[in-house]
């Protein structure tokens, strides 16, 4: 059957920052007295603050107390420190384009709040083709990814059927997160985790751009084809 619809990871996937979120938690942690390393929390990365933050600290939440804190100061150094820094991935604009242009749906499902998806979206100069109403973020679910909430509220979006509907990202809590949902996956490597990791995605390509070379024999082509 042919995907109708494409839910989008941003973070990895449409922009590198998952280097520069890892960074923004080593040094949120340190500011309330824990040391946390980035080779520590680095593999983390895809996970929202909901379930990091216990890893390291138990007992903490992000909704309060010192782990609010924390959580906190980790979203105002990516908003005020690191999104400067912040690059598209290879080809990610074309991508979406392309996908557009074939008449594919997209959604936005990712772990950031609302104010951080607007900085990423537009440090990824995409935030003209991706309308941000349409986006689902940390504030339409109960726990991040890999839970499966932040998914089932953008099908729900959508209104297609999970098996019409492709998530494209970049960690092993994308894929993990999707497929609780009934949703298949198609992971880049871009975004720093290795093909064993990515492995129940039912395709890996470097980038969107190596993606968008592809397109062709991408399964999203049925789509293509389909609608040309």
């Amino acid at each position: 059957m042919a995907y109708q619809g494409v839910i989008l990871d941003v973070d990895g996937t449409l922009i590198l920052s998952n280097n520069a979120h890892a960074e923004a938690w080593v040094e949120a942690f340190a500011e309330f007295g824990y040391e946390v390393k980035f080779t520590q929390v680095r593999p983390l990365i895809g996970m929202g603050g909901d379930q990091i933050i216990p890893k390291f600290v138990p007992g903490l939440s992000d909704q309060q107390g010192k782990g609010k804190q924390i959580a906190d100061k980790r979203k105002e150094l990516i908003i005020n420190k690191f999104s400067k820094e912040l690059t598209p991935t290879n080809g990610a604009r074309e991508l979406i384009l392309k996908m557009q242009s074939v008449g594919l749906r997209l959604i936005i499902a990712s772990s950031a709040s609302s104010q951080e998806l607007s900085v990423l979206l537009k440090a990824g100069h995409i935030d003209d083709l991706l309308s941000q109403d349409e986006a689902t973020t940390s504030n339409d679910a109960e726990s991040s990814k890999p839970a499966p909430d932040i998914v089932q509220a953008a099908l729900d979006r959508l209104n297609i059927p999970a098996s019409q509907v492709v998530m494209l990202g970049d960690t092993p809590y994308d894929i993990e997160s999707a497929n609780k949902a009934g949703v298949d996956v198609i992971a880049l490597r871009c975004g720093g985790f290795d093909d064993d990791q990515l492995e129940n995605a039912i395709a890996i390509y470097n980038d969107p751009a190596d993606l968008l070379t592809q397109f062709d024999s991408s399964p999203l082509a049925i789509q293509a084809i389909t609608t040309a």
